[in-house]
């Protein structure tokens, strides 16, 4: 069992680990994507949707406030009626794939989150977006999974905790969302 002291030791370790560089070539990218008015797409099952649907709301709406221009951004996993019935219909690994492939192009941005590296669906609409030219960031754990080695950029939480992964995540999404707030308010 795990105190209250030790999970929260573990995670500073883990939260001091963050590489600086996959932020700031995160942030370089939105910016780019801002600027030239292209999309910013993410995806994740569970806890990683969660993310990635809280991530869209400070992404978009916050910079909006901000700059006075949204950036578009948009979570893959949002639009529950389309998400069952490209699972009914197909499969669920194909949820997030007609979608890349509906919204994705050159130069967009396509951000998995998976806590695994592992999730199919999440592997499946990544492929899809290297393949349509977008640029590919892959937030993981554990040891990156497959994830990892398919995107452009990847970030792995050293971590066998998935409460822990997910807790990083979400930071590093929140620095990032800061970074590039602060730097369109110039």
């Amino acid at each position: 069992m795990i105190s209250v002291r030790e999970y929260l030791d573990q995670l500073q370790k883990l939260l001091n680990e963050i590489p600086e560089t996959f932020i700031q070539s995160l942030v370089d990218d939105l910016e780019g994507c801002w600027r030239d008015g292209k999309r910013v797409l993410l995806m994740g099952n569970g806890g990683s949707s969660a993310s990635a649907s809280h991530i869209v709301n400070d992404l978009q709406k916050c910079i909006a406030l901000e700059s006075g221009r949204a950036l578009k951004a948009a979570c893959l996993s949002d639009n529950t009626p389309l998400l069952m019935a490209w699972a009914n219909d197909t499969d669920y690994n194909n949820i997030f794939t007609p979608q890349v492939e509906a919204w994705a192009e050159p130069g967009d941005v396509v951000i998995g989150i998976s806590g695994s590296g592992n999730s199919a669906n999440v592997l499946n609409g990544i492929e899809a977006a290297n393949r349509i030219g977008a640029i590919t960031y892959g937030m993981c754990g554990y040891k990156g999974g497959k994830l990892a080695s398919i995107v452009q950029k990847s970030f792995v939480v050293s971590s066998e905790s998935m409460q822990q992964i997910e807790d990083v995540h979400m930071v590093v999404l929140h620095i990032v969302f800061v970074q590039l707030r602060q730097r369109l308010a110039q």
